[in-house]
């Protein structure tokens, strides 16, 4: 596979040299583009040796090849890393300054990777937030950035993702975009990232675009409280991991967490149910399997105060209203059907017995309501499931197969899921 791996301008760039080499090793063949900038870190002779090709960053050099409109037209893949606040603005403005930014503008259907690093307070800015947006509103793959060590002694969000997450990342991506370009009826086989000569790694879902939903939302009453629930985020963060790793392009709708999410994901933030149902609709319109494993409330405040509801001996114990939030699960569901489109949904289902039944009771009906192809069934309660690191789900189907249980750890359990995700796949048909 022909890549063109940019690499911006911040002291990120040398773990870089480790990627080249996990493309090159992988049997790739790589263009590397520095900024100007990013030859002040890590220098040409570096990435020409690494990469057996001439390195330039000028659109006048090698006049003769027309190198800023080639590059990007016989790019198959482009991976920038790290992708500075500088070099996001760039992109997201259509600038086309230096080499890389204009083999950015000519990379047509090519898919596109960036995997960010920087400070902490220049990527949660707003102007990078927008500009970030606005690239993944036109088809680039933004990774998150790990949480970290920084420069100096400052720590937080901004590392630049580890190569092998980045590698990853890149090669899901890269497989999705040739299984949805080929005609079709067409035998592919999606690229895994491994030579031919490579060892054999099994990738599921390489391909695939996988979206999964995690932790639990948050419905506002006032500025300062809210009503939400005690989803850690553990489980659906091991889900989004285990997908990455079986080769999937995953896109993770995070609400609110106490685990960070996986490098090599891309990942939207949610608060309310409402912001997750948005965020969830968009997101399946072009995935083959939707996880959905966030904690959602049922229940909303019929009315959000402006300001902080005080505490005051004249006047009386607030009333709170609450309304229904719709139920995506099944909104899904019924949007897919409609479509006729073949596409994989998984819900999860948080229960307690009683009276009136127990826990798989309750959970067969739930899989009726919402008609979605499996239900990850948790018992919840005191000390179980929500914040530990361990769990034990039970695994229904639609189709009435046998109940499949899985435990250990949240990682465990994730696997087992993916697993039989995998299995499910061969036999999804699209919808009457």
């Amino acid at each position: 596979m022909r890549i063109v791996l940019g690499v911006g301008g911040g002291i990120a760039a040398y773990k870089v040299a480790s990627l080249l080499r996990l493309f090159t090793e992988a049997g790739h063949d790589v263009t590397v583009i520095p900024t100007e900038a990013a030859t002040r870190f890590v220098g040409v002779a570096t990435w020409e040796a690494l990469s057996g090709h001439p390195v330039s960053n000028s659109v006048f050099d090698a006049v003769h090849t027309v190198n800023h409109v080639r590059l990007g037209h016989e790019a198959e893949l482009i991976v920038v890393a790290p992708a500075t606040a500088d070099l996001l603005a760039r992109a997201a403005s259509g600038q086309a300054d230096d080499l890389l930014t204009n083999t950015l503008l000519m990379a047509g259907d090519c898919p596109v990777l960036m995997a960010p690093a920087m400070h902490t307070e220049m990527w949660q800015h707003p102007a990078t937030q927008a500009n970030v947006e606005t690239l993944r509103s036109r088809g680039v793959t933004v990774l998150e950035p790990a949480s970290g060590r920084l420069t100096g002694a400052d720590s937080g969000p901004g590392r630049l993702p580890e190569p092998e997450a980045i590698f990853t990342a890149a090669m899901a991506l890269a497989g999705a975009s040739a299984v949805r370009s080929a005609p079709a009826g067409a035998d592919v086989e999606p690229d895994t990232g491994q030579a031919e000569a490579g060892p054999s790694v099994v990738r599921p879902l390489a391909g695939l675009t996988v979206t999964i939903s995690a932790g639990g939302t948050r419905e506002p009453l006032d500025p300062v409280r809210f009503l939400g629930n005690r989803s850690s985020g553990k489980q659906g963060v091991a889900l989004a991991a285990a997908a990455r790793d079986a080769g999937a392009r995953v896109r993770l709708l995070a609400a609110h967490m106490e685990v960070p999410a996986p490098d090599g994901v891309e990942l939207l933030r949610v608060e309310t149910a409402l912001e997750l149902r948005k965020a969830a609709l968009h997101a399946a319109a072009d995935s083959d399997v939707v996880i959905m494993a966030a904690a959602v409330a049922d229940f909303r405040p019929a009315d959000v105060s402006g300001t902080k509801i005080k505490k005051r001996d004249d006047v009386a114990d607030p009333v709170i209203n609450l309304v229904r939030n719709p139920d995506i699960l099944r909104e899904l569901v019924e949007v897919r059907d409609a479509a006729s489109r073949t596409q994989l949904i998984v819900g999860f289902a948080a229960e307690t017995g009683d009276a009136g039944g127990d826990v798989l009771d309750y959970a067969r009906d739930k899989l009726h309501r919402k008609a979605c192809d499996l239900l990850v069934v948790n018992q919840v309660g005191r000390d179980k499931v929500f914040g530990e690191d361990t769990n034990s789900v039970v695994i229904l189907s639609r189709t009435g197969s046998e109940p499949q249980e899985a435990s250990g750890s949240k990682s465990d359990v994730a696997a087992a899921v993916i697993d039989r995700i995998s299995a499910e796949l061969s036999r999804v048909v699209p919808p009457a």
